[in-house]
């Protein structure tokens, strides 16, 4: 079965990590150690093998190893079916985090092509209660994973939001100010909307064709005042237009993919998610990234390099055990994090198992 894998990954000075060197086969990865031992700070560098900012979201300057702050470089040979990619990244000085694929320069639109990442982190386990940010970026991570040209959309409809923004800070009123980048906002808007309508029907394809041990999330796209527009460029730059008043009192921009939100549902007991146990919340959280996981190899032939941090302390034995079976039968390599070997018994030799100490300020990695 081919496989998407970190076969090597080598970090030197990010975050917690002076000099480490780690080699892999496609097997699940159980880390463990104490807590502040720098178990997330390799969930996180392998998060940088995919576009955006990574599992923290942080900005380069952020990652570099304190107090050395002499910048820091994430390197990794990929493999993807029967081909080895050696991706590099890094930052000095604190700026913008820069990227080679082969030894040529890329962009990260270039890296979403080859390295499918998901993950889930404990910051998303309020998901389902907290504002509507967050449930967006949520829904744009498993778009980003179907549609690599997701990301670059959301950028250019974002730039073009804040300079109409500007203008209606400005109370500007002139409507020809406006024409030019309100038709950028449509033109990428509509692309947007699609690419985010198309992953939810990916990912409840997937939770319906499978028996899992988790409970489905039903998700439904909304936004604030259930605005609906077409595929048409043309009749989302109308409605901008429409709201150009209502927008000038405001001060920003009201319509639009950027006020979009997700709905959960508790697919078994039609209850909200947020309505749900924190122990229900968890689980189907747990259930949509193995959907997409396994929308995603259905679509590409290879399962997804999935990083879950933190994920095995929410489960009961059974449920950890059914998880574990789980990414066995998707053949996905995944790095899971925990406080101690306990955690991920009923793995057994089916992973690799990496323990992490800290020794004199630095992390330290030995396979076990």
């Amino acid at each position: 079965m081919p496989n998407l894998a970190v076969e090597s990954l080598n970090l030197s000075h990010f975050r917690s990590h002076h000099v480490v060197q780690i080699a892999c086969d496609p097997r699940p990865v159980a880390i463990y150690g104490a807590n502040g031992a720098g178990k997330t700070n390799i969930l996180e560098a392998i998060s940088l093998l995919s576009p955006g900012r990574g599992v923290r979201r942080s900005s380069a300057e952020e990652m570099t190893r304190r107090p050395e702050a002499l910048g820091w470089k994430v390197s990794a040979v990929l493999r993807t079916q029967d081909r080895l990619h050696e991706i590099e990244t890094w930052s000095q000085n604190g700026a913008a985090r820069q990227l080679r694929i082969d030894g040529k320069a890329a962009t990260q639109v270039m890296l979403g092509r080859i390295a499918r990442v998901l993950w889930l982190i404990p910051a998303m386990d309020r998901l389902w209660i907290e504002g509507a940010e967050g449930r967006r970026r949520f829904l744009d991570r498993m778009t980003l994973s179907f549609d690599p040209n997701h990301g670059e959309q959301v950028l250019i409809y974002e730039k073009a939001m804040r300079e109409r923004n500007r203008l209606l800070k400005n109370q500007v009123t002139d409507a020809h100010w406006y024409r030019a980048i309100e038709g950028q906002m449509a033109a990428t808007g509509v692309k947007i909307r699609k690419a985010r309508e198309e992953a939810l029907a990916y990912i409840h394809a997937a939770q319906d064709q499978a028996e899992t041990a988790f409970p489905t999330a039903h998700l439904t796209l909304t936004n604030p005042e259930n605005i609906e527009f077409s595929a048409n460029s043309d009749d989302l730059a109308e409605l901008l237009a429409d709201y150009r008043s209502r927008d000038l009192a405001a001060g920003r921009t009201l319509a639009g993919p950027h006020r979009d939100d997700v709905f959960g549902v508790f697919a078994a007991k039609d209850v909200p998610a947020k309505d749900s146990s924190t122990g229900e919340q968890k689980a189907l959280l747990i259930s949509l990234i193995l959907a997409n996981g396994r929308a995603l190899k259905e679509q590409t032939g290879l399962p997804p390099i999935l990083l879950l941090d933190e994920v095995a302390a929410h489960l009961d034995a059974a449920r950890r055990a059914a998880l574990y079976d789980e990414i066995c039968a998707l053949g996905a390599q995944a790095w899971m994090s925990g406080t101690g070997p306990e955690l991920f018994e009923e793995l057994g030799d089916r992973a690799q198992h990496l323990l992490v100490t800290e020794v004199e300020g630095k992390s330290k990695v030995d396979l076990q």
